[in-house]
């Protein structure tokens, strides 16, 4: 697990929010703190689908929403022309780029024990920390799956041109 302190709020908000560069990742959980809080639960709900909506992985691939679809509802509760107090976005790197990211040799830890890769972005008044995490159905002495995906995300944020410093 690693901190990365963001430099340019503004150019990260914009990949963030208006890019694709984050697509790969499903939301967890969000709150943004602007003149009210709000909360987003990241769960997709089985009473809003049918049962064969429900059932049908091409409609509902994944238990958390896309954040290539939720997006801009996030944007739309940041954007304005008032800072917000604070965020915070909790996501999940899509299963299948897991699966690919973990297939590197240097992993030790098997792809089914690993539950989530995570990437928590938070904003508050001291600016903007990324953190990642894994997340393990048991525990295991092996960080090798922590050491790869705190190597992949630092060249993820560089393709994305996002300057960071390491906290």
């Amino acid at each position: 697990m690693i901190a990365l302190q963001i430099k340019n709020v503004k150019t990260f908000m914009s990949r963030f929010l208006t890019s694709e560069a984050f697509d790969c990742f499903l939301l967890s959980e969000a709150s943004v703190t602007t003149y009210n809080t709000f909360f987003i639960d990241g769960h997709q709900n089985k009473e809003f689908f049918s049962d064969e909506e429900w059932e049908d992985n091409s409609i509902r691939p994944y238990d958390y929403s896309m954040w290539k679809d939720i997006k801009s509802l996030c944007f739309h509760l940041i954007k304005g022309t008032r800072t917000p107090v604070g965020f915070k976005f909790i996501l999940h790197l899509i299963p299948s780029y897991v699966e690919s990211i973990l297939s590197d040799d240097s992993v030790t830890v098997p792809v089914s024990e690993v539950t989530a890769l995570v990437l928590t972005v938070k904003y508050d008044s001291s600016g903007l920390t990324i953190t990642t995490g894994t997340s393990l159905k048991t525990f295991l002495p092996d960080k090798s799956a922590d050491i790869f995906w705190d190597k992949y995300m630092k060249l993820f944020l560089e393709k994305a041109e996002i300057d960071y410093e390491e906290k």
